[in-house]
């Protein structure tokens, strides 16, 4: 296989299994979760923690790849990256205490961005906006079976050779899509040199921040994964405690919104055969917040019980597979000369409300399913909401 010329389904493969890092390091350990409150005689909240400093890590460790990896090509901070996640999954597996494992999911996460911003910035690097919808419809696909597949393995690995195999484990995935990112094109090559400093990284987020349409093409992705990690935080208890659902059959129910996400996604890709990929945004916007309030109304008057919440957040989470990969198309279409700092500004949005939403769940107790999905349905009303405050009806993505 050579780099020069990889065909569009090995470039898919090869860019969701490193985007693929953040979903497994998230999903697959979820069935644990109650069970490394009993090893560690820890509260629910401080287990919580484990998944909030994670994603405080995503935040903060896009705030440096996209400046180095505008300065430097994409692909040395990618190896680097990758290495840390190997060496700190290691140390998650080692883990003493719950204080150690969450600061060991702090480094995983530092490491685990890297496999974010840089197959983004690779997506805009080599496509246009209607292009670029159709390969992140595609890394979705390829990303997608993450979510549907790590909880099931995690809660038979939990149950056969416990939590720490399930660290293990992401070790040596790590280490195997390394190897395969080694045929990957260098996509970004600085015609001049750029100087990295302080203030240039400054002043290059703030040119994206100021973006009217940058922001709300943005907002209208990163607040519905911030919902989606509030689900992921809140699902085991309100599923495994709440309504008894055991550890290894959580991952049916897991799974089944997951391939929901899926199928959305690859019929997005479709659509964008046909229609351009603000319009499908913004009518599949208004749909996600439509699923939101009824969850909300489901969540609050305990409706169907067990399958009234499943079928709800069913209904939040399958239209985020459409959300997802346009929004992200639209947002970089504008930026292609600070493709990397752009795409460190969508996942430090995504994942740093994510980090708060789950943050929320853990500070809360979970005595039923209201606070998980009142927090899902506001996330997912607000992003429709602002998408249209922000880009208006529909305006087509700058080419």
């Amino acid at each position: 296989m050579n780099q020069a010329v990889l065909s569009p389904a090995r470039l898919a493969l090869i860019l969701g299994a490193l985007t693929a890092f953040t979903p497994l390091s998230v999903d697959m350990y979820l069935p644990g979760l109650p069970a490394l409150a009993l090893q560690f005689k820890a509260g629910h909240g401080a287990v919580q923690l484990t998944l909030s400093s994670f994603f405080a890590g995503i935040a903060l460790g896009q705030l440096f790849y996209g400046p180095i990896c505008d300065r430097y090509g994409r692909k040395p901070p990618l190896y680097v990256g990758g290495l840390l996640f190997v060496l700190a999954s290691a140390g998650c597996a080692l883990a003493g205490s719950i204080e150690s494992l969450i600061a060991m999911r702090f480094v995983q996460a530092l490491g685990c961005c890297a496999g974010m911003v840089m197959p983004r910035a690779m997506v805009r690097d080599l496509f246009d906006p209607h292009q670029a919808a159709r390969m992140f419809s595609m890394l979705m696909l390829v990303m997608g079976v993450a979510p549907i597949l790590a909880p099931l393995i995690g809660g038979y690995v939990l149950i056969w050779s416990g939590w720490p195999a399930i660290f293990w484990g992401l070790a040596g995935y790590a280490i195997l899509v390394l190897t395969a990112a080694h045929f990957l094109p260098e996509t970004h090559r600085p015609r001049e040199p750029v100087t990295l400093s302080i203030g240039s990284a400054l002043r290059g987020y703030a040119a994206v921040l100021v973006d009217r349409q940058f922001m709300g093409y943005a907002l209208a992705g990163a607040l519905p994964i911030a919902g989606m990690f509030a689900y992921i935080a809140g699902s085991p208890f309100v599923f495994i405690e709440l309504y008894g659902v055991p550890a290894e059959k959580f991952g049916w129910l897991f799974g089944a919104n997951a391939a929901g996400f899926i199928a959305a996604s690859q019929i997005n890709a479709r659509l964008l055969r046909h229609y351009p990929p603000d319009r499908i945004l913004a009518v599949a916007s208004w749909v996600g917040a439509a699923a939101g309030l009824l969850l909300l109304a489901i969540v609050l008057t305990g409706a169907g019980g067990l399958w009234g919440v499943a079928i709800g957040l069913f209904a939040c989470i399958a239209p985020m597979g459409m959300v997802m990969p346009n929004a992200a198309a639209c947002a970089l279409a504008g930026h292609g000369a600070r493709a990397g700092t752009a795409s460190a500004v969508l996942g430090i949005l995504q994942f740093g409300g994510g980090g708060l939403t789950s943050a929320a769940i853990g500070a809360m107790a979970a005595t039923s399913a209201v606070p998980m999905g009142a927090i899902v349905a506001a996330c997912v009303v607000a992003a429709a909401l602002l998408r249209y405050l922000l880009v208006g009806p529909s305006s087509p993505a700058r080419q």
